[in-house]
């Protein structure tokens, strides 16, 4: 590796250190909250009549659900520890509209229910952009066209 390529690496590694603490002196959130607004949002997403089929299809929730805590910490913290391809697991799901919003509603009462305010916004923000792109993804494949609708949801 040339010493070029390993001084811009270890700037960007500074960078992402510098973000990470900032989104934690911010809004508070800890691998901690991760894990505990993970396990209480899938229990819901269990127990939901629309949700929950689509859920059925997962053999290890222990797995699944480490798997999730790692994928929210490296989206809200920036951890780096999931290496998954979440889009390429959910597009034979046939998921539609509805899928998402009442994915978004049970997470953002997680959220709420959970993390303080700020924490909450962070991940709802970042919920709501994987709901869209999951979602445009999705209408994609089905020969669709989606708009993003879930950003701006108030």
């Amino acid at each position: 590796m040339s010493d070029r390529l390993k001084a811009e690496r270890e700037a960007a590694a500074a960078r992402r250190n510098l973000l990470t603490q900032d989104a934690i002196e911010r809004t508070g959130i800890t691998e901690e909250m991760i894990g505990e607004l993970v396990t209480r949002f899938y229990g819901r997403v269990r127990e939901d009549a629309l949700l929950g089929p689509v859920f059925a299809i997962v053999q290890n929730w222990d797995e699944h659900l480490a798997k999730l805590r790692d994928f929210w910490s490296s989206v809200v913290l920036m951890s780096g520890r999931y290496h998954g391809s979440p889009m390429r697991a959910h597009l034979p799901l046939s998921l539609v509209g509805d899928h998402f919003d009442r994915w978004l509603d049970l997470f953002e009462q997680t959220a709420r229910d959970v993390c303080p305010p700020a924490a909450a916004a962070l991940f709802i923000d970042k919920a709501r952009r994987i709901a869209d792109s999951f979602e445009m993804a999705s209408a994609t494949v089905a020969g669709r066209i989606a708009s993003p609708r879930h950003v701006l949801r108030s």
